[in-house]
């Protein structure tokens, strides 16, 4: 069963504008799936995750690519990166919109080479897992502090219980997790194998996957947190500087994402250290050894692992939508947080994420330390388990988790 995803749009729009495109992202998340059935019979197909086509596109990369012709789509094109001066060649000399369709299943090497073979001949489309619009099979837009918009939403969207949302979490958004059957530990232990043989030892030389894979796991158990490569590298037993490397690693192939600190002149208190979440919350649950959804709900764990929810969310939104996320968080050190906050239009919105299902004033106090910022701050929001959309006051909303 085909799940529509939100990135058709942007597709056909780059198929349309670019002689080239390219759909990046962690393994698993229906980068193919989506390519071939936009593609339907017009287009022909070729993985290089077939170690055959690999080594006929790296040792012969000009016939390769004369035997492949455009209209076509090449899978995991990190594989050959060799390739990408033959297909520069073939698109500067055709000029037909839409020629190649390529996919890469992480970026360490890739984009380098991207951009310097098809700088302004080639689209680059991030994608993550399934958003919780593409499950529920409703309209993706991006997520904005408007509770006017909230509530036209609401329309569209099913109400989910606390455990609905806690299931949804634990389960995670691969797309194979809700087109048929689903064995969550084998198919999380595949992931993990796979990305550790195929993206982290062969393109990254990390001298021992045990080690990473225990990184991977400490990530996991501080999703939502700050970073603290000290705390990090004590904890595997390896040095700061690959610490530093290894999390690189993690976001660059889309497993993490880094939300960087709200500061500035105004703000000198501000912690000035990157927050990270995973974006599969299912990843995240299965690495930290979570068996069901109702012990991890009752878990000291749960917090953060709903915000880490709501922030991948709001990430994969905007993404979806072709726009940066323009997100930061706050915390001083004064110990005042803010969980997100969200710039556009030359204004500031604050969101508070809780899981509770009764969000008070308290919950919005620290909105105020923004008033030091000099500009406008707009619509505030807590985001929570209370099943509907409600006012805290004048300025700040109640919104439902479900409703993001």
């Amino acid at each position: 069963m085909y799940i529509k995803r939100a990135l058709e749009k942007r597709i056909r729009k780059a198929n349309e504008n670019f002689r080239a495109l390219i759909v990046t992202g962690p393994r698993q998340v229906g980068k193919t799936t989506l390519l071939k059935y936009m593609a339907g019979d017009d287009r022909g197909y070729v993985t290089l995750d077939n170690p055959v086509e690999r080594e006929a596109a790296l040792s012969e990369p000009a016939l390769f690519t004369e035997r492949n012709a455009p209209p076509v789509i090449i899978d995991e094109i990190q594989y050959a990166p060799n390739l990408l001066p033959y297909i520069k060649m073939h698109v500067d000399e055709h000029k037909i919109k839409g020629d190649y369709w390529l996919t890469g299943s992480q970026k360490f090497h890739l984009m380098k080479n991207v951009s310097e073979s098809l700088a302004g001949r080639i689209a680059v489309i991030e994608m993550y897992g399934l958003s919780q619009s593409e499950i529920d099979g409703r309209e993706s837009e991006p997520f904005a502090c408007d509770h006017t918009a909230m509530l036209n939403r609401a329309d569209t969207c099913k109400l989910m219980s606390l455990m609905d949302v806690f299931n949804r979490i634990f389960i995670g958004s691969m797309p194979e997790a809700y087109t048929g059957s689903f064995d969550r530990n084998e198919f999380y232990s595949g992931y993990v194998k796979t990305y550790l043989e195929r993206d982290v030892r062969a393109l990254t030389q990390v001298a021992d996957e045990m080690d990473f894979f225990r990184f991977m796991t400490a990530c996991a158990a501080r999703t939502s947190e700050i970073v603290n490569y000290t705390d990090l590298a004590k904890d595997i037993g390896i040095s700061i500087p690959t610490a530093k490397q290894w999390l690189s690693v993690l976001v660059t192939s889309g497993i993490v994402s880094l939300i960087q600190p709200y500061h500035g002149n105004t703000l000198k208190r501000a912690i000035k250290s990157p927050k990270m979440y995973f974006m599969d919350t299912g990843l995240a649950v299965y690495l930290t050894r979570w068996q069901d959804a109702s012990t991890l709900e009752a878990s000291a764990m749960s917090g953060k692992v709903f915000e880490t929810y709501v922030v991948g969310e709001i990430i994969k939104s905007y993404h979806n939508a072709g726009i940066q996320p323009p997100i930061y968080y706050y915390r001083d050190t004064d110990g005042k947080e803010i969980n997100l906050i969200l710039e556009y239009n030359g204004t500031i919105y604050p969101i508070e994420i809780k899981k509770t299902g009764n969000p008070g004033k308290n919950d919005i106090k620290n909105f105020s330390v923004l008033l030091n910022t000099g500009k406008p701050i707009g619509e505030g929001a807590v985001v929570c388990l209370y099943n509907r959309i409600s006012p805290i006051d004048r300025n700040n909303w109640i919104i439902p988790a479900w409703l993001i």
